[in-house]
């Protein structure tokens, strides 16, 4: 059994993919923590549903309910006007929301959606709510990536997949995105109290591969019960967000609570800033 993540109270949390894995698990360890929690899903069923039951295992747990469609930009702006509406400071964020895709789809705005959803996502509210979170200081946010990002190319030239796409191949560029956002972004707020940090949970029994079908699907069923629990995943995402040990730490890669190196290409600084390039445009952001 996981220790418990340590006290927080007072401290308000914002968790993406909040209805499932490793990402209700994660919103229930923040509550037990004695933070305020914020949870995003985009099924307003199972929002309520992990609500009352965060609320059922935490009585006196004060939880937020945030519906959003996160491969959409529009709802990412809507939700993070949302939070800052309703907060009036925000002490983490943790970006977790993300899916695998066997066949290739574009997103209301015309991107792959696996890029949009589980890459673009996460810079898109870090930086929507970075005053918020740099008024709130000392803050950090969480990327759950993957060791996925290892085999991860990004394709400067294919960033959608228009001319090969493949559900693991997508995936994998979208988590080696995560870690080279991370790695960007930390430079862009030394000095501003806000760490940022990525990691990689473990391979665990969630849902995160509901979209897929094919042999893809059929492999991930058949191995789903021999995987680890989303309790242990969700593990390292509450260290990094509560742990007095990585106070001040930043744009590191961490897996079973500890910092470990990235791939060649995760610490490519050249290779971080043209992909932050990208996604800028790619978001219709200033760079």
């Amino acid at each position: 059994m996981n220790a418990p993540a340590p006290a927080i109270p007072g401290k308000i949390c914002l968790v993406t993919g909040a209805t499932s894995g490793i990402g209700r698990e994660t919103a229930l360890g923040l509550a037990r923590a004695g933070a305020r929690v914020g949870i995003v899903g985009r099924d307003a069923g199972r929002i309520d549903e992990t609500a009352s039951r965060i609320r059922d295992a935490v009585p006196g747990s004060v939880i937020d309910l945030f519906l959003a469609d996160l491969s959409s930009q529009a709802e990412v702006r809507r939700l993070a006007a949302e939070v800052r509406a309703l907060y009036p400071r925000l002490d983490v964020l943790v970006n977790n929301a993300g899916a695998i895709f066997d066949a290739r789809h574009l997103t209301v705005d015309g991107l792959e959606r696996t890029w949009a959803l589980d890459h673009l996502a996460y810079m898109q509210l870090s930086l929507e709510l970075l005053d918020l979170m740099k008024a709130s200081a000392p803050a950090r946010i969480v990327n759950v990536a993957s060791m996925a990002h290892k085999r991860g190319r990004i394709d400067l030239g294919d960033i959608d997949g228009a001319r090969r796409y493949g559900a693991l191949k997508a995936y994998s560029q979208a988590k080696l995105g995560n870690v080279l956002f991370t790695a960007a972004l930390a430079r862009r707020l030394a000095g501003t109290g806000i760490t940022v940090n990525s990691l990689h949970p473990g391979v665990i029994a969630s849902g995160f591969a509901a979209g897929t079908g094919g042999w893809f699907g059929v492999g991930w069923s058949l191995i789903r019960p021999f995987l680890s629990n989303p309790a242990d995943g969700a593990a390292t995402s509450l260290h990094l967000a509560t742990s007095p040990e990585v106070e001040g730490v930043s744009g590191l890669y961490f897996s079973k609570c500890r910092s470990v190196p990235t791939s060649a290409a995760g610490g490519d600084r050249d290779l971080q800033e043209r992909v932050w390039s990208l996604s800028l445009r790619q978001l219709g952001r200033p760079e």
